[in-house]
């Protein structure tokens, strides 16, 4: 199904979602991984008063989204916002977030296998789900 939310978007008003210089970020790290979500907006719940907004009408009814729709003007700034709140304790140390991708960055390998522990680690406690196929890991 394909909703068209341009009427919508029209009307939003925009969040502003700064993206860092990440390149600053990753400094002197040798090692980095990158972590995919799986379906990534589709995983974070929808705000219960935005739901309406989102209703689509077919033949077997009226429908509202439940989840994020990456169609809708605001979901990229609200996903790394979320994002970041989640990650904010490894933020600038070791993990950069950008749009539905996690990049952790370290120096050493130990180091490297530490910070990815955590990282899941934050993943499962808010249980997001990454697409395996979609990671690298120790690049």
């Amino acid at each position: 199904m394909c909703i068209d939310y341009r009427a919508l978007n029209k009307i939003t008003i925009k969040n502003k979602y700064l993206i860092t210089d990440l390149f600053d970020q990753l400094g002197k790290a040798r090692y980095f991984s990158k972590l995919d979500l799986r379906s990534g907006y589709y995983q974070v719940s929808i705000t219960a008063g935005d739901k309406p907004k989102t209703t689509c009408v077919t033949w077997y009814g009226a429908f509202e989204f439940q989840v994020m729709s990456f169609d809708l003007t605001n979901e990229p700034a609200k996903f790394c916002t979320l994002m970041n709140k989640l990650f904010h304790q490894f933020l600038n140390r070791f993990v950069v977030v950008y749009l539905d991708d996690i990049v952790v960055y370290s120096q050493a390998l130990n180091e490297h296998i530490q910070h990815l522990k955590q990282g899941f680690q934050v993943l499962r406690e808010n249980e997001l789900y990454v697409k395996l196929e979609n990671c690298s890991f120790g690049q």
